[in-house]
C-alpha cells in the first residue's frame, strides 16, 4: 500500500527558471509566512487574497497542474448583493496560475444561480520586495522605500522598491478584463454583474522588473500545460529537455523515475543574458533557486548519460565564476570554484557575501571531475582544449589554498564573518563533531575532500595525457600517490574497520562514524583490501535506517534522526555511496540502497524523494518520516534517482585516444527484473538499451560510440601497490579485455 507521506507545509508551490512561487491551498499569500512570488531572490508578491461580496471563496480543491502551473476551484458559502441573498453554492471560481518571466493569473467567475448576480470581487495584492534571505529567516527588516502608483489608462499598478543602487519593480497590468478594474486601499476592485449560466473573466499579470525596463513574458490565458506540438507566440516551446525514458514492469521504480525526470525540467535555469540553450539545474525548490557549484556538479555527475546539458552548463557557468583574486570576506582564492551566487538586496549591497560566495571546499575538485566526465560522454576532445586553463587554475587552487598547511592534505577554514563554518557537503555548522559531540574545531581535512582530489588528479592526469603533456600527468600521478598514502595511513581507522571523518585543526582524528567514508568508495582511493570493511560498517545497524544509511551513527553523541546532517537520511549521500560499493564489485549491497530508496519513494506524495527525510528505524508498517524544511523538489535528491538505475544497468563511459566506447553490465536485481532505457544520449547521438534476464541488448544507437555488453576492465589500488580487480570483476563480454582509463566514471 502506497502512503502518500507529506513533506513540508501544505502549500502549492509552481515555478519556472529562478521565478517561484508558494502560497495556501487556497491560494492566499501570507506575508508572515515563508510564502510569496519570488524572482532572483526578492519576494514582488507577499500577500494575495481574493474576496467576493467581502467574504474569501469556499476552496473546493486546488493543485498543481504542471510545474510551472496551478489551478484552484471555489464556490461560495451564502452572499447579498443588491437583490438580496445568493444561494450557496451557486457560483464556480477558478483561479488559474501559470509562471513564466512573470505569473499570469485567471480569474473566472461563472454564475449557476437562477438570477443575475451583482459580485464585488476584490484582490488584495502587497508588495514588500523581501530579499529571500530575511524571508526565510522570518525577520523582514524594510531597508529602502517603496512607492505605488495606479495608472488607470493603462490598468497597471507599478510599485518600486530602491535602496541606494538596488531597484526592483513589480507591474501588476489587469488585461481581458470583462469590467473596468478600479484600485482603492490596496486592492484592484472589480463589479461584475453576470446573468445566469453566464461567465466573468479577467487576467492580472504579475511582472517583475530585476535589471532592466524590459518586461518579462507570461504564458497566454489557461495555458496550463504547454502543447508538445511547435511554438508559436501563442504557444511557446515545451519547456522540457529531452527526455530520458525508462519502461519496467516495476511501477514504483517506474513512477519514481518520472517524477524525477519532470523534477530536473522543473529545476533547470537558464539565463538568456548568459546565452540560450545553456541550462544549469537550480539546487532545489524553493530556497535553492540559483547557481550552486557543488550541487550543480553532482547533479551533472548524476545524469551525465540523460542530461549532459547539465554538464555543459556547469562548466559554461562556472568557468566564468571561477576566482581569478583573493578576497577574504567571500571566502575567495584564485582558481577556486564559487559555492552561490545570490541577486537579492543583500547581496546587491555587499550585506551577505553571496556576489558570489565561494565557501565550499569541494566544489573545485568536482569541476575537474565533471570536465573528465563530459568528455567521457561527449567524445569532444575540444572540451578538453577549452577548460583547460580552468582545471589547470582548479588543480593550482587544490596545491596551495585547498591546502592551507602544505601537509598534502585537502583543509578548510572560512576567512569570512558570514562564512560557513563547515565546506564539504555536510555544511550545517554542527555537522562535524567530535566522537563526544564537541564540534572539530578549524582547518578541518575532511575525509570525502581528499578522495575528490585525488579522483580530480588522476582525471587531470588522464586530460594532459590526451593532450599530449605526459610530463606534467605523470606530475599529477605522483601527487594522487602521495594523498593515497596519507589518507590510507592519517585518516584510516582500523577499531572501526572504516576512516575517520577528518582530522581537525590539530590534527586529531575525528572519531565519529559516518556516511561521509563512503564517497571515498567513489573515488577509487580505498584499497581493495580495505573496502569489504568499510561497506559492512555502513552497512551495519547503527547506519543502516532500511530507509538508506544515515548521515552519523545512532550511537553518536550528537545523532538527531531529525537533523539536517546529524542523522538523517540523504538520497543523494546514498547513491553516491552505491555508487562506490559497485565500483569496488559489492553490487548487492548496490541494489539494497537502491530498493530502499524507492521504497521510499513510493511512498513518499507525488513517489518523489525529498532532499533529505529522517533517520528513523525501518520496521513493518511504518514509513519514511519528513524533515521539516527539506526542498522539494531538490536536483540532486532527483538526479539520485537517475544515477541509482544506471549502477544497477552497470553503465560506463569511456573515451580516450582508443576510441569512444559504452559499456553496459547489468545487474539487475530480483524486483528489477528488466528495463528499457531509451534516448540514452553520448557523442551526438542516443542510444535504446533493453536489459532482461541479465542480458543486455542494443535497440537503437545513433551515437557513435561501440556498446561493450560487458564490465569495462579496471584495477583498484592495494596497500601493497599493486593493482587488483574489483570483488566478482570479470570481462563477460565474450571479447578480449580492453584496456580502460581507469579514472573513467
Amino acid at each position: 500500500m502506497t502512503l502518500p507521506i507529506q513533506v513540508g507545509p501544505s502549500t502549492v508551490t509552481i515555478n519556472r527558471d529562478d521565478r517561484v512561487l508558494v502560497c495556501q491551498p487556497d491560494g492566499r499569500l501570507d506575508p508572515a509566512a515563508e510564502q510569496g512570488f519570488f524572482a532572483r531572490d526578492t519576494r514582488f508578491v507577499s500577500r494575495w487574497e481574493l474576496l467576493v461580496n467581502g467574504r474569501p471563496p469556499l476552496l473546493l480543491n486546488s493543485s498543481s497542474i504542471e510545474f510551472y502551473s496551478a489551478r484552484f476551484e471555489f464556490t461560495n458559502d451564502p452572499l447579498l448583493d443588491d437583490a438580496g441573498p445568493l444561494e450557496r453554492h451557486s457560483l464556480s471560481i477558478r483561479v488559474d496560475r501559470t509562471v513564466a518571466g512573470g505569473v499570469h493569473e485567471d480569474l473566472d467567475i461563472t454564475n449557476y444561480g437562477r438570477r443575475s448576480a451583482r459580485l464585488t470581487i476584490e484582490l488584495a495584492i502587497d508588495s514588500d520586495f523581501a530579499d529571500l534571505f530575511d524571508v526565510h529567516a522570518g525577520r523582514l527588516v524594510r531597508r529602502g522605500s517603496l512607492n505605488a502608483r495606479w495608472f488607470r489608462s493603462r490598468r497597471e499598478l507599478r510599485t518600486t522598491y530602491t535602496n541606494r543602487d538596488f531597484r526592483r519593480d513589480l507591474i501588476l497590468a489587469v488585461d481581458n478584463a470583462d469590467s473596468a478594474p478600479q484600485f482603492a486601499n490596496g486592492r484592484l476592485i472589480f463589479v461584475a454583474v453576470i446573468p445566469p449560466k453566464g461567465t466573468w473573466h479577467t487576467c492580472v499579470r504579475w511582472l517583475p522588473i530585476t535589471g532592466s525596463s524590459r518586461r518579462p513574458t507570461t504564458l497566454p490565458c489557461h495555458m496550463l500545460v504547454i502543447p508538445a506540438s511547435g511554438s508559436s507566440e501563442e504557444a511557446p516551446a515545451p519547456i522540457h529537455l529531452p527526455r530520458v525514458g525508462l519502461e519496467t514492469a516495476n511501477r514504483s521504480v517506474s513512477r519514481a523515475w518520472d517524477q524525477a525526470v519532470r523534477d530536473l525540467e522543473s529545476l533547470r535555469l537558464e539565463d538568456p543574458a548568459f546565452g540560450r540553450g545553456v541550462f544549469i539545474p537550480a539546487a532545489g525548490v524553493p530556497w535553492f533557486v540559483t547557481l550552486f557549484g557543488r550541487d550543480s556538479l553532482i547533479v551533472s555527475m548524476q545524469c551525465i548519460s540523460g542530461y549532459p546539458e547539465f554538464a555543459a552548463g556547469a562548466l559554461r557557468r562556472l568557468s566564468q565564476l571561477q576566482a581569478t583574486s583573493d578576497d577574504p570576506e567571500r571566502d575567495m582564492e584564485p582558481g577556486k570554484i564559487p559555492h552561490e551566487i545570490r541577486h537579492g538586496e543583500l547581496a546587491q549591497l555587499g550585506i551577505l557575501p553571496y556576489q558570489p560566495y565561494y565557501g565550499t571546499a569541494d566544489a573545485t575538485s568536482l569541476f575537474v571531475i565533471v570536465l573528465s566526465y563530459l568528455y567521457q560522454w561527449a567524445g569532444d576532445i575540444e572540451l578538453l582544449r577549452r577548460y583547460l586553463p580552468n582545471a589547470e587554475a582548479a588543480l593550482a587552487w587544490i596545491d596551495k589554498s585547498g591546502d592551507r598547511d602544505r601537509d598534502g592534505l585537502q583543509e578548510y577554514a572560512t576567512r569570512s564573518s558570514h562564512g560557513y563554518y563547515n565546506q564539504g557537503w555536510k555544511d550545517a555548522g554542527d555537522a562535524i563533531q567530535h566522537a563526544d559531540g564537541s564540534l572539530a574545531p578549524l582547518p578541518i581535512a575532511l575525509i570525502e575532500l581528499q578522495g575528490y582530489a585525488y579522483d580530480a588528479r588522476l582525471r587531470m592526469a588522464a586530460i594532459l595525457d590526451r593532450l599530449d603533456r605526459p610530463e606534467d600527468a605523470e606530475r599529477h600521478r605522483r601527487h594522487a600517490r602521495r594523498l593515497y598514502e596519507l589518507v590510507n595511513d592519517r585518516l584510516w581507522w582500523e577499531a572501526e574497520g572504516t576512516y575517520y571523518l577528518g582530522l581537525d585543526g590539530a590534527k586529531k582524528p575525528i572519531a565519529s562514524v559516518a556516511s561521509n567514508p563512503g564517497h571515498l568508495l567513489t573515488s577509487g582511493i580505498v584499497p581493495v583490501e580495505r573496502a569489504e570493511r568499510v561497506v559492512r560498517r555502513l552497512m551495519a545497524d547503527d547506519m543502516w535506517s532500511g530507509w538508506g544509511i544515515r548521515t552519523l551513527s545512532t550511537e553518536h553523541p550528537g545523532y538527531n534522526p531529525f537533523s539536517y546532517h546529524t542523522g538523517s537520511v540523504w538520497p543523494h549521500d546514498n547513491a553516491t555511496i552505491a555508487g562506490g560499493f559497485a565500483h569496488y564489485g559489492f553490487r548487492e549491497e548496490a541494489a539494497r540502497i537502491a530498493r530502499a530508496t524507492f521504497a521510499a519513494a513510493e511512498r513518499f506524495q507525488a513517489n518523489r524523494v525529498p532532499e533529505l527525510f529522517s533517520g528513523l528505524a525501518r520496521a513493518d508498517g511504518n514509513f519514511p518520516v519528513q524533515y521539516l524544511g527539506a526542498n522539494v523538489p531538490q536536483a540532486w535528491a532527483a538526479g539520485s534517482i537517475i544515477r541509482l538505475i544506471a549502477i544497477l544497468a552497470g553503465i560506463h563511459g569511456q573515451t580516450d585516444a582508443d576510441g569512444s566506447r559504452i559499456y553496459v553490465d547489468p545487474a539487475l536485481p530480483d524486483w528489477l527484473p528488466s528495463v528499457t532505457i531509451s534516448n540514452l544520449r553520448a557523442g551526438r547521438g542516443a542510444m535504446t538499451l533493453d536489459i532482461r534476464d541479465g542480458v543486455a541488448a542494443v535497440a537503437r544507437n545513433t551515437t557513435g560510440f561501440e556498446v561493450i555488453l560487458g564490465p569495462p576492465p579496471r584495477n583498484l589500488p592495494t596497500l601493497s601497490g599493486r593493482r587488483a580487480a574489483p570483488r566478482g570483476a570479470g570481462d563477460g563480454s565474450g571479447r578480449p579485455a580492453r584496456r580502460r582509463n581507469p579514472d573513467t566514471p
